[in-house]
């Protein structure tokens, strides 16, 4: 079974993360929220306050198969400047684990070299932070261990993306029939 974290900083789109944790409990996948504010205590972009299931400092990183960034401007930069995050994604990445971004948040993995030559796309207005990626079109992106997409609107069809590419088709049309999606 594959074990996905799903980092949270302050200032997240709040939907974003926790549609994916969701998204993938109801797939049986293992799915840790962790914050990176140095508490599980996390403050989203629209003034939602929540406690992740552990701290960066607490998780050792080597246990996963892939990780997840939420987007909204102010926790994509948050991400951004953590170290472990950027340490972990690029690890992950050179590996073929899973590594997806969405909203800004593709905007750290452009900023990491790990979009050189993949299909990304991103929240409009941030192309042209998606260094070396080939900007695609579509509400979630797949090329390779990399999964893209575009904001809290398209957070059910990133979510399913990274199930599918956890799992097969059966679970993906169960997970779709149990949202009525």
């Amino acid at each position: 079974m594959s074990k996905i974290a799903v980092f949270f900083a302050d200032g997240c789109e709040e939907i974003e993360g926790l549609t994916v944790v969701d998204m993938l409990r109801r797939a049986k996948i293992e799915v840790v929220s962790v914050s990176i504010t140095g508490s599980r205590e996390v403050h989203g972009s629209h003034d939602i306050t929540f406690f992740a299931d552990t701290t960066y400092e607490e998780t050792d990183m080597d246990t996963f198969d892939g990780a997840v960034l939420p987007g909204g401007a102010v926790g994509t930069a948050n991400l951004g400047e953590h170290t472990g995050v950027v340490s972990t994604i690029r690890k992950f990445a050179q590996q073929g684990k899973l590594v997806a971004a969405i909203c800004a948040a593709p905007s750290v993995l452009g900023a990491n070299g790990i979009l050189q030559g993949k299909r990304a796309t991103c929240h409009p207005g941030w192309e042209d932070k998606l260094a070396g990626a080939v900007i695609a079109g579509g509400n979630a992106v797949v090329d390779e261990n990399i999964i893209t997409s575009r904001g809290m609107g398209t957070s059910i069809d990133f979510s399913l993306e990274i199930i599918a590419k956890l799992t097969d088709a059966d679970v993906v049309a169960d997970v779709r029939k149990g949202i009525v999606y």
